[in-house]
């Protein structure tokens, strides 16, 4: 699914009038009726609901929906609020249908605010202002956005929370703005809601299919995409019944050492489960009986060093190499990359202490081969790249970086993001809380670098990863509970994940 700015969805909406022939009005009633469906499919005609339009498009759309909760028996008080005189053509449309139903608890403000008292047991439906805001929330709005939120009621927002931008929040003051409980968007994700510091002012956000125009969407381009499960499964290779283990690549993982062997073993497990032919682990010597142990399918090359990796020298026959889990940032081991990295020529997977080590020591940045796949969290992002105050700070620094260093990132997170050196960027929104224990990037690494290995291109392999990774993860999650989860959960499920994906239609 492409994620749109709100430019391009102006742009699409009036594509969408142009082409099927129809009026703005008519498509605002799209938009209204999805809203009110959600509205009446939640509570009873009893539930006070009080609705707060303003003067554009959005306000209009709120409009909209208290008449179509009045004609099914809701009692909505509507409050427009017209302060300056100048409501926008679909409102003051809307408006007017209100009036000629001579409805009683409609109100219009137009010179001062006078609210009706806003009780913890109410439901409130924002339609102040959508994505055509162009300023930060001022005055009696200011005012009115704190008094919802502190009044205690369900709060539900028309397509924004009121004075939240649809992308960039930067310069915003997140405590002015209308924190919803609920987020009614139309027909695309928004940027915004994608940064853990607007998640306060969105609670759960739902996406309502208004029917925009498909050829439009078609080609309109985009730069920011959802992943999902349809573009996943056909980009998933079914398999040759005469293969055999060298048709899905050698692997060639340098993980481990003193107190982290689980690291390498989690990682091997995972590269296995995600269908790599062969896994060759290089680790130091007190990390090979556990894993020879525990990890009987995979080849263990003994490092000369005995509690950490000195040495990274990889046979030519192997695809792909991954270095970083339970790596440890002992000098010989930053050596021994800086050595690996500088003759390195393909594109390889760097996480965990493989990144630690190169925030050691910054120059290597530069050497990390074209293509490769880099798979930080915040921190270790931020031990590269600087301090960063928000996701969107963070954001905005990822695609820099995966353009200056050709290189693409996988910045880990709720919202796990693929960044890519030609500017797009792909967002994941499987997986779960449960995911958040020690091991899960460890597991994540060996998915990516598994597909890597088996002649996926890095860009596909993070992409498709970080599906499954997550697919994984909620399956995990079904059986054990988010509390009960460990990264060897998301391991049993891998094999399962990918059969899932793959058979659905």
């Amino acid at each position: 699914m492409k994620i749109f700015t709100s430019s391009d969805i102006h742009a699409i909406d009036k594509a969408t009038i142009e082409k099927e022939g129809i009026e703005s009005i008519d498509l605002m009633e799209r938009a209204a009726s999805a809203v009110a469906y959600e509205i009446m499919s939640r509570w009873v005609t009893s539930q006070r609901i009080l609705i707060f339009a303003g003067p554009g498009n959005n306000g209009g759309d709120a409009l909209a929906v208290a008449r179509l909760l009045i004609n099914q028996g809701y009692k909505p008080e509507v409050i427009l609020l017209n302060t300056k005189g100048n409501l926008s053509h679909d409102c003051e449309f809307n408006r007017n249908r209100l009036v000629e139903m001579d409805y009683p608890q409609f109100i219009e403000i137009t010179k001062q605010f006078s609210l009706p008292e806003i009780n913890s047991s109410d439901v409130v439906l924002d339609g102040l202002f959508g994505i055509g805001l162009s300023a930060a929330l001022r005055g009696g709005y200011t005012m009115l956005a704190k008094e919802i939120y502190e009044s205690g009621a369900f709060v539900i927002s028309i397509d924004l929370p009121s004075g939240l931008f649809p992308e960039y929040n930067k310069d915003n003051i997140l405590n002015n703005i209308v924190h919803a409980n609920l987020t009614l968007t139309f027909q695309f994700p928004r940027l915004a809601f994608f940064f853990s510091e607007n998640a306060p002012c969105l609670g759960t956000w739902k996406v309502l299919d208004i029917e925009l125009n498909n050829e439009a969407i078609r080609k309109t381009p985009s730069s920011y995409y959802l992943i999902d499960g349809i573009g996943v499964r056909e980009a998933l290779r079914p398999r040759n019944l005469f293969a055999d283990k060298n048709d899905f690549g050698r692997l060639y993982l340098v993980a481990g050492s003193l107190g982290m062997t689980g690291a390498a073993i989690l990682s091997a497990r995972a590269a296995m489960r995600a269908g790599v032919g062969v896994t060759y682990v290089h680790t130091p010597n007190c990390c090979y009986i556990p894993l020879q142990t525990a990890v009987p399918e995979a080849v263990v090359a003994q490092d000369n060093g005995n509690c950490f990796i000195s040495e990274i020298n990889p046979p030519k026959a192997v695809s792909t190499v991954a270095i970083g889990p339970g790596l440890g940032r002992k000098k010989e081991t930053v050596d021994a990359l800086e050595t690996f990295l500088l003759k390195a020529t393909n594109p390889v997977v760097l996480d965990a202490d493989a990144l630690n080590c190169i925030s050691d020591r910054r120059s290597l940045l530069n050497n990390i081969p074209a293509g490769s796949v880099i798979t930080p969290h915040v921190k270790e992002f931020d031990r590269l790249f600087g301090n960063f105050y928000s996701d969107e700070e963070r954001f905005c620094h990822a695609i820099d970086m995966a353009k200056m260093l050709n290189i693409f990132i996988v910045l880990k997170g709720h919202y796990t993001m693929v960044f890519r050196p030609d500017g797009k960027v792909f967002i994941n929104n499987t997986g779960n809380p449960g995911m958040a224990t020690a091991g899960s990037g460890d597991v994540l690494t060996g998915i990516i670098a598994a597909l890597m290995a088996q002649k996926y291109r890095p860009d596909l392999a993070a992409t498709i990863g970080v599906y499954i990774h997550g697919y994984a993860g909620n399956l995990a999650a079904r059986k054990h509970g988010e509390y009960g989860m460990t990264a060897s959960d998301i391991i049993d499920h891998i094999g399962i994940a990918i059969k899932e994906i793959m058979e659905k239609r």
